[in-house]
């Protein structure tokens, strides 16, 4: 099954400010400059496997890394920068639409760097259907607890996104509900396309506009979407994270994928509480709808803090104790001044890079 991933990384000068990512977007056809200044996407191509997808990730970070210490940059793997000055995108027709329908709100979306997983479709209702009730594992590697210097919760970015930047607009950023058809969310899609292209023409924004840059199957940042490239079903609610971490989370989600392409995938009727879902060799069950969406919203406030959530994750396949979200380390205060902010991206590019250094060593 064919397999990729896309990560934002933050680019930092030597002394943990923010800055362009300027050539490191031209490393390789992978990398490129986000839709905000300080920001490096870095891409791998559809992998055949998760060994193949390790060892492409890791020398695509290799070789950015390279440029980086010529250059005297860093890449961070938070999911935001902590607390830093404003940060404004960066020129483009596309998001001065979304800000002129979604308003100031849109404006968290600066401060949020992620990871988002494609997974090549095949059956596509159960992908669907598993990401969705898998959303609580983006507590695995949850990198920042805070936006602006405040603690919101243990995933800032998810909680920026979900309950703030698409807070007018919640079927624009919301973990959808299952489906039994493909054509069923597909039209799900439409309606959100039509909202958002009704609110952009009262916005005052050209329908001409609206059609050149979005359609339906871009229109929305749910955090499980259909795409149309290569093709895939994505998961987008993972922060950035360390690179050993984001593989060891890809490697159990593949896991949960293959097996649901050789038995049966069931959904729980709501009657079965604290020991909703499982996935085992015999057959996956997924709990029920209203279950799996207040465990995704544990996983965001809380993360491996929260009992229901981490037993769920162990139901569901995942080795819960291999993981030590960034979150968790760096969380505490109620407050971090942009002083220690800097001091943190610092720590933790150099952390970065001695990751890919252990992960380029056992490749």
């Amino acid at each position: 099954m064919n397999t990729s991933i896309e990560v934002e990384y933050w680019v930092i000068d030597d002394d943990g400010d923010l800055t362009a990512p300027e050539s490191l977007a031209d490393v390789s056809e992978y990398t490129e400059r986000e839709f905000v200044e300080p920001l490096l996407e870095l891409k791998t191509p559809p992998c055949r496997s998760v060994a193949e997808l390790r060892e492409t990730f890791v020398e695509q970070l290799e070789g950015v890394l390279a440029a980086a210490r010529r250059a005297d940059k860093g890449l961070v793997p938070l999911g935001t920068p902590i607390n830093c000055d404003g940060i404004e995108r960066r020129p483009g027709e596309r998001g001065r639409i979304q800000k002129a329908v979604i308003g100031s709100d849109f404006d968290y979306a600066n401060y949020c760097a992620g990871t988002h997983v494609h997974f090549e479709q095949r059956n596509v209702t159960d992908q669907l259907n598993a990401l969705i009730a898998l959303d609580p594992a983006l507590a695995l590697v949850s990198s920042s607890p805070y936006y602006q210097g405040e603690r919101v919760a243990n995933s800032a970015r998810a909680h920026c996104y979900r309950k703030r930047g698409y807070a007018e607009f919640p079927r624009h950023g919301q973990l959808w509900n299952y489906v039994d058809s493909v054509g069923e969310w597909s039209r799900r899609l439409e309606r959100c396309f039509e909202e958002f292209e009704d609110e952009a023409l009262a916005a005052g924004v050209e329908a001409d506009a609206v059609a050149e840059h979005f359609a339906a199957d871009d229109v929305v940042w749910t955090p499980v979407r259909l795409r149309d490239e290569m093709p895939t079903v994505e998961w987008r609610s993972p922060d950035a994270a360390f690179p050993s971490q984001l593989l060891g989370l890809v490697e159990e989600l593949y896991g949960v994928m293959e097996t649901l392409h050789h038995t049966n995938v069931e959904i729980d009727d709501g009657d079965n509480g604290a020991e909703a879902g499982h996935v085992t060799n015999e057959g996956i069950r997924l709990p029920d709808y209203d279950t799996a969406f207040d465990l995704a919203g544990a996983a965001i406030r809380n993360g491996l803090e929260s009992t229901p959530v981490v037993n769920y994750l162990d139901r569901m396949g995942f080795s819960v104790p291999d993981y030590h979200p960034i979150a968790t380390q760096i969380d505490g205060r109620q407050y971090v001044t942009k002083s220690d902010a800097r001091e943190l991206r610092l720590e933790y590019a150099n952390r970065l890079e001695s990751d890919v250094e252990r992960l380029a060593a056992t490749n």
